[in-house]
């Protein structure tokens, strides 16, 4: 039986990639943060925290990594714990840099000096674009990030590649698009729409504020790009690839998507600061824009080729924005119930 470990276990996509690799037949072994109780919500949504073996694990801890590499005989490590909320890493930026930049080169070390032959997954992300220099993107398009979060990852992303091929690791890096589900942290623009639609859809009356409506994004299914990730560790040489769907789609379509599942009948009204949504069929305002929602440096536009996964891995995604849409929209209104 083959041993994998997961830091992130209990995000998003550290819950569905344990479930993935558990019906695979994996031990399946996770970090998770020091404190009073883990947090296991969304593993016991998808019913696997009682066939899941947590440790503590702090990225911060060099001592701490390297205990756990040690005593847990991994076959393969998926490095997905982040501080992964952009927004936050402008308040955030020292420690932003240590989570999701130093904390790669600290596993890197440590397994190639304890478990050399264990396989390495690291978690990129498609912010480290930024300031986009070629549409659509690809793993060679050069990168600019525009936050603090999508520099620490562009270190955590070269860093992975300098030690697959200075000490001949298997080390690979998937540079994902932004990737949804249910299971989505409140935080992110997604959930907090459909969420917010939820709440109206149930007679609340505080429309959803957000900021930029013009932005773009390629938003997927989480539960398509695990099993990319899964399918980068079983390849005979180490790489890096592009998981996206190469759709893009601005927050004002994703909105109405959403909305749409819900019954709404959305009317669009204004421009930037000035724009609103109204629901027909209730005369409610459904969404409005606030300026403290723009970023101090915005990415306007990304949209990923995943050509490469597709060819190499056999990889694609299989649910579109607008069933991921109604399928975020739908749980949270039934979660509201």
């Amino acid at each position: 039986m083959k041993k994998a470990f997961i830091t992130g276990i209990t995000g998003q996509d550290g819950a569905y990639l344990a479930k993935l690799l558990l019906e695979k037949g994996y031990e399946v072994h996770g970090g998770v943060r020091r404190i009073s109780q883990p947090e296991t919500t969304r593993l016991d949504l998808l019913g696997v925290t009682g066939d899941v073996h947590l440790h503590e694990f702090d990225l911060t801890e060099q001592m701490n990594i390297y205990r756990v590499i040690r005593d847990v005989e991994m076959d393969e490590f998926y490095n997905l714990a982040a501080q992964s909320f952009v927004g936050a890493s402008w308040e955030l930026p020292i420690y932003t840099a240590e989570v999701d930049g130093m904390a790669v080169v600290k596993i890197l070390d440590t397994l190639r000096t304890v478990r050399p032959d264990c396989r390495f997954y690291q978690a990129s992300t498609s912010e480290m674009f930024g300031l986009v220099q070629e549409v659509p993107q690809k793993e060679t398009t050069r990168l600019y990030p525009r936050s603090p979060y999508g520099v620490a990852k562009v270190y955590g992303h070269y860093i992975t590649m300098n030690y697959r091929e200075s000490f001949d690791m298997h080390a690979s890096s998937g540079i994902l698009f932004n990737h949804e589900s249910p299971l989505r942290g409140k935080e992110f623009v997604t959930r907090k729409i459909t969420l917010g639609l939820a709440a109206l859809a149930h007679g609340g009356t505080a429309p959803v504020e957000l900021g930029n409506m013009d932005a773009k994004r390629d938003w997927g299914f989480a539960g398509d790009y695990v099993e990319g990730m899964y399918r980068m560790l079983q390849q005979d040489q180490a790489d890096d690839y592009v998981l996206a769907t190469n759709e893009t789609t601005t927050i004002r379509d994703f909105f109405t998507f959403a909305a749409s599942a819900l019954g709404m009948d959305l009317v669009w009204e204004g421009e930037g600061e000035s724009e609103t949504a109204t629901d027909t069929k209730t005369g409610k305002q459904v969404m409005k824009v606030n300026p403290r929602f723009y970023r101090p440096a915005e990415v306007e536009l990304l949209i990923g080729d995943p050509s490469k996964a597709r060819e190499k891995l056999g990889w694609e995604p299989k649910v579109t924005v607008r069933q991921l849409a109604e399928m975020m929209a739908k749980s949270d209104y039934d979660a509201l119930a």
